[in-house]
């Protein structure tokens, strides 16, 4: 299945499918608890087939940031309505980041994640299926400490870019062994990567992504990576250097802005508010924030309309299912 010609399609004037991120919510909404699906490949499964079921683009699995990281030897914390996240230090200093090592593929719940892939692509056949991992620098910040890596890229570059050389590394690895379990293609979010300066996103990130795309990326096995900081769009020109296929932007961002700056070989996706909007909001504000979304940016070619981030555990169904509704209405 060539995902990036089908992406290309679903995003036709007109005739364009959504492509939110809604594993979560659709655990939630099969009474799944986040703790037992992140450990389940067939948990994971039913989720990700449930929400295909609504009229998308394509199925992306759930996007659990801290598999990675975990693989690297942190500690995750888990709940039954909270994505899991990780918790604590694992790398304090440059000792220990020389010392990091590298995980294979075996540890933590790398394994559960392939074969939910696998599981998924058995069971969805109309659509491509999309699996998600993290950025190197975020996964960084997840070894390092969110707020330490940031310290640590004034005080410390050395011991960032090692660290994040280490984190590239797996992330390319995890990616290839993705696609051998049968993804599609590969959504890949570097949200730390959204808080740096352009100049600091250059030095800390983008090397290591681009690094990343250019070896996984293929013809038919898109890369659409995710930077949902407000900063973003001093990086714009920066990132589409990035040589990605498609570009998700968070709803801090004006999504008229951003596809204005990007190229229009590019798919450019985002960006109603998942949590103020379809988590806290009601269909009517979810309508009326998909209805301004298409009016400002339906009639581009290479526009996708999506959620800012992935769609929180709690968003009410009927919220999800307003949103699909408002982009068929406002292309009727």
């Amino acid at each position: 299945m060539n995902a990036t010609e089908i992406l290309w399609q679903a995003a036709r004037v007109g005739e364009k499918r959504a492509l939110p991120i809604l594993s979560f919510p659709a655990a939630k909404a099969l009474g799944i608890p986040v703790d037992e699906m992140a450990r389940s490949a067939e948990l994971q499964a039913k989720a990700v087939f449930h929400a295909s079921r609504l009229p998308t683009a394509a199925a992306v699995s759930p996007m659990d940031l801290s598999i990675e990281a975990e693989a690297f030897g942190a500690r995750v914390r888990f709940a039954p309505d909270e994505v899991p996240a990780v918790t604590g230090q694992l790398v304090p200093d440059e000792d220990a980041a020389k010392a990091l090592a590298v995980p294979d593929l075996a540890r933590g719940r790398v394994p559960v994640s392939l074969a939910a892939i696998a599981a998924e692509k058995a069971q969805i056949a109309d659509k491509p299926l999309l699996a998600g991992v993290i950025g190197p620098f975020s996964l960084a910040g997840r070894l390092m400490d969110v707020s330490e890596i940031l310290y640590a890229c004034v005080d410390e570059p050395e011991t960032v870019h090692l660290v994040v050389e280490k984190a590239a590394r797996f992330v390319t690895s995890y990616i290839q062994a993705l696609r051998e379990a049968g993804a599609d293609g590969v959504v890949m979010a570097e949200p730390l990567a959204g808080v740096l300066s352009p100049a600091m996103m250059e030095e800390f990130s983008c090397g290591a992504v681009q690094a990343v795309i250019s070896t996984v990326q293929r013809a038919d096995f898109p890369v659409v990576y995710h930077n949902c900081g407000r900063l973003a769009p001093a990086a714009y020109p920066m990132l589409a250097d990035l040589g990605a296929a498609a570009y998700h932007f968070g709803n801090a961002i004006q999504m008229m802005d951003a596809l204005a700056a990007m190229p229009r070989d590019v798919l450019v996706m985002g960006n109603v508010d998942p949590a103020g909007v379809l988590t806290s909001g009601t269909p009517a504000r979810v309508r009326e924030a998909t209805l301004a979304l298409m009016a400002a940016c339906g009639k581009a070619e290479n526009f996708l309309p999506s959620t800012g981030c992935d769609v929180p555990y709690a968003a009410p169904w009927e919220n999800i299912e307003a949103f699909f509704a408002a982009v068929e209405e406002a292309q009727a």
